[in-house]
Formats: structure tokens, C-alpha cells, sequence
């Protein structure tokens, strides 16, 4: 016998597809809830897909037999999303997934617009705009019904990232050292799936709170932890530890060019917090960057930081091709900086 209608809208309550979702605005993808209409906004792919992940997780969670249907806004066909939303015949819920929303044809516009003023009972509808102006009226529609937004812009600063490692460790009921947090930004912080990997990896092969000292096991090789290694020893005046990193880094085939890269990216940050009266947030730095570069700050006077600075600049060319032999001339620098650094 089929499901009346009170029993299906009893269903699509209990799923989230029958009411909108609790707190609805922007939400973070880590916290939205199922709802008649969610839209995943944003460039970052990676964290929009974590949000449908979490949204497919949910349904299936209180409807196993949910009928899943991927959709691409392109490429539509008119009709086809009220069509796809329509009552089941043996009264499965629905979950619509469109993609390609920012690329959306004028079918979808116009079925979208009218959809959005009567949602179907028995449906969560699951819009992904990566950016962009098409589809403005759309969006706009949207987010005045009331329907949860989630917001997925790329994480450009580290401390974003640290505070997507530190979430990742928690929602595993893990912890993870500060220090071994800024290690892991460090090492592969440049890639949000990487890191996401990163994290996943530790989870799975330790236990206990992830110290430092687990993660240049697993990523101490990488060259952008190498090259903070290098670069936190030598502005420190630690001469013998940098070139011993470094060295072992050559040895192992690491470029001598993000080396370089990152000792003038120290160096930078120090003069930027030199006797200045300025934050953090001034600067676009994360606290804990901030903080390392005051501290290091008190080994430099400014002639000094002013000579290395421009000798870095000069190792960058030979490098990059300009010198025959580029590894003496990164050693060269990473002695001079060592050096000039007054401890």
C-alpha cells in the first residue's frame, strides 16, 4: 500500500526535507542540516563537496531508500527538476543534487525560480554555485526564502588552516599538539584535500594527541616543512642546525628554490613586526606567525635584517639559474643570515 500523505510528510520531517532547518543563513559546512533547499556557495570545491557529503550522510541516516539524483544545471532540460521532485511512486524521499550552478542554462533559471516559491513536500533540493553572476536572481531567491547558505570560500590563511586541522582532530575525538598543528600547516598546508588527507592519515596510524614530533614523521620530508626548518633555525642565529636541515634536504633532492623562498618570507615577516606598533590582523598574519616573528625580531637589528634581505634576493636569482653551482649559494646565505643574527 502506498504512504499517505501525512505519513510522507511525517518522512520528509523527520529527514529535514519537511520544515526549514534550524538557524537558517550562512552555516558552516561542518554544521548544515538537511532542509527543503540548501545552497552550497563558494569556490572551494573541496569543502562544498564535504557539505554534500554531510547532507547525503544525514538523509540516508533517516531515509535508507532515499532516491538520489544528480543533476547539472548546464545541461538541463526544461521541466526536469519538477519532474525528478515529484512524488515517488512508492513514496521514497528525494535528494536532488545540481552541480554546475553558476553555469546554469535559462530552463534551469526559470524552473529554479519556481520551484524555490514551492518546494516539494517530499524533497531536499541541493543547489552548488561555485561563484560567479549567473544566477544572481537565483541566489538572491534563495536566500530570502530562508533557506541555509553554505559558505565555502578557500582558505588562504594559516590560520584558517589551523583552525580546519584543529576541527578535523575534534571531530575525531583527537587532539593535536599547537605545535604540531602549525608543523602540519606547514608541511602541506598549501592543498586543502592534502591537508584533509594529512589529518585522516594521522588519525588513523597514531593514538593519543598528535604531537610535532608524529608529524615530521609522516611529513617532515615534505620541502615546505624542510624549508621552515631551515628558515626558523638560521634567523635564530642557529647556524650548525640550519645547514645541517639543509644540507640533509640537498641530499635528498629537495629544490634549493622554495628554500629561498621561504628564509625571505622570515625575514620579511621579522621587518614587517621590527618596532612597529601593529597587529596580527594588521599584518594578515595568524597569531601564532605574529608572535614567532616578535620573538625572532629581538635578534636583528635593522641594518642587518636590511643586508640579508637583499642578499636574498640576489641567492633567489643564482638559484634559479644564475649562479653554477645554486646549492653553495643557498649555504652561503643561510651562513650569513645565521650569522648576522645577534643572539
Amino acid at each position: 500500500m502506498n504512504p499517505t500523505p501525512a505519513s510522507r510528510t511525517s518522512k520528509a520531517k523527520a529527514s529535514g526535507a519537511g520544515k526549514t532547518a534550524a538557524g537558517a543563513g550562512t552555516v558552516s559546512w561542518r554544521e548544515v542540516e538537511p532542509a527543503p533547499i540548501v545552497l552550497v556557495s563558494g569556490p572551494e570545491d573541496y569543502l562544498a563537496q564535504r557539505a554534500k557529503q554531510r547532507l547525503r550522510a544525514l538523509v540516508r541516516a533517516q531515509q535508507p531508500d532515499v532516491e538520489l539524483t544528480l543533476m547539472d544545471a548546464a545541461g538541463y532540460a526544461p521541466g526536469e527538476l519538477a519532474m525528478t521532485a515529484s512524488p515517488s511512486l512508492f513514496g521514497e524521499s528525494k535528494l536532488i543534487e545540481v552541480s554546475s550552478v553558476a553555469q546554469m542554462n535559462d530552463e534551469f533559471l526559470k524552473d529554479a525560480l519556481a520551484y524555490v516559491q514551492s518546494p516539494a513536500e517530499d524533497a531536499i533540493l541541493v543547489l552548488h554555485h561555485a561563484g560567479g553572476v549567473r544566477g544572481k536572481k537565483l541566489l538572491d531567491a534563495v536566500r530570502a526564502s530562508g533557506a541555509p547558505v553554505v559558505d565555502c570560500q578557500a582558505l588562504k590563511k594559516d590560520s584558517d588552516k589551523l583552525d580546519f586541522v584543529r576541527r578535523e582532530f575534534k571531530d575525531a575525538r583527537r587532539s593535536i599538539d599547537a605545535g604540531a598543528a602549525q608543523a602540519l600547516v606547514a608541511a602541506v598546508g598549501s592543498s586543502l584535500p592534502d591537508l584533509a588527507a594529512a589529518c585522516a592519515q594521522l588519525i588513523a596510524d597514531t593514538t593519543g594527541s598528535i604531537t610535532e614530533e608524529a608529524v615530521d614523521k609522516y611529513y617532515g620530508g615534505r620541502v615546505e616543512a624542510t624549508g621552515f626548518k631551515v628558515a626558523d633555525a638560521a634567523v635564530s642565529g642557529r647556524g650548525d642546525l640550519a645547514l645541517a636541515a639543509l644540507r640533509h634536504a640537498l641530499a635528498t633532492g629537495l629544490d634549493p628554490v622554495p628554500i629561498v623562498a621561504v628564509l625571505a618570507l622570515k625575514l620579511r615577516q621579522i621587518a614587517k613586526v621590527k618596532g612597529a606598533s601593529v597587529t596580527a590582523k594588521d599584518l594578515g598574519m595568524a597569531p601564532w606567525q605574529f608572535d614567532q616573528a616578535r620573538k625572532e625580531a629581538r635578534y636583528w637589528d635593522p641594518e642587518s635584517l636590511a643586508r640579508c634581505i637583499r642578499l636574498l634576493a640576489e641567492t633567489d636569482a643564482q638559484v634559479k639559474g644564475s649562479a653554477k653551482d645554486p646549492q653553495y649559494a643557498v649555504e652561503r646565505a643561510v651562513t650569513v643570515i645565521a650569522a648576522s643574527a645577534g643572539r
